[in-house]
């Protein structure tokens, strides 16, 4: 499933905090594209390293980085389906901390199930998933319009946030399961998207304001 819009609502102001860190998220891609590999490795996360107490801040770098076009075209479309409506109601800098804190969250996650791994670890997915985790509590029952993918069949319908994410959260969750169990893992982070999730779903409200709330008529 592959999420286009929210069809049920529009943010009440423009996304204004969503759109610079989409612009970042490009901008870094294309110093990715410009410096290569030495670039990417430089500002990654490593497990391993982090533990040692060394390179922190790429703990905030690696949020930035992506390991190809699919990576980060499908990141930011998640970001833009789901961050505006949460942006919305959190107002512009409480989103970017929660965002942040999102990151930061499924960053503790995965480097405490990997704490030995020098694999590099990067991409925006872990604070999207925050983002994710808001929005099911926020707006269970929106519709979102949809791209389903069944073999050769493809079909735009409207699938309920709750049953959206709901499914994608779980996906992640056998996902992690199976790279337990299996030595050839593909090498995704699932439990940084688990982490990031579980983040956003507990402590989103913390970050809503009450103007907000009352505008979208939360209270």
């Amino acid at each position: 499933m592959l999420p286009l819009n929210d069809a049920s609502r529009r943010p009440l102001r423009f996304p204004v905090m969503t759109v610079c860190i989409i612009a970042v998220n490009a901008l870094v891609f294309l110093l990715e594209l410009l410096l290569g590999d030495a670039f990417i490795l430089r500002w990654s996360l490593v497990p391993a390293a982090i533990v040692a107490g060394r390179d922190w801040p790429n703990i905030l770098t690696s949020m930035f980085l992506h390991e190809g076009w699919m990576h980060i075209l499908g990141n930011m479309l998640f970001l833009w389906v789901f961050g505006p409506e949460i942006e919305d109601v959190m107002g512009a800098g409480r989103y970017l901390v929660f965002y942040l804190l999102g990151g930061l969250a499924a960053t503790v996650a995965q480097i405490a199930i990997e704490p030995s791994s020098t694999v590099p670890n990067l991409g925006a997915s872990g604070a999207i998933a925050a983002v994710m985790g808001a929005f099911l509590i926020t707006y269970p029952r929106d519709q979102i319009r949809t791209v389903l993918l069944i073999g050769w069949f493809v079909r735009v319908t409207f699938v309920p946030a709750v049953l959206l994410v709901g499914i994608w959260f779980l996906t992640q969750v056998f996902s992690e399961v199976g790279s337990v169990v299996d030595t050839q893992a593909d090498g995704v982070a699932y439990m940084a998207h688990i982490g990031g999730f579980l983040f956003g779903l507990v402590l989103n409200r913390l970050f809503e304001t009450r103007e907000r709330r009352s505008e979208e008529g939360l209270d």
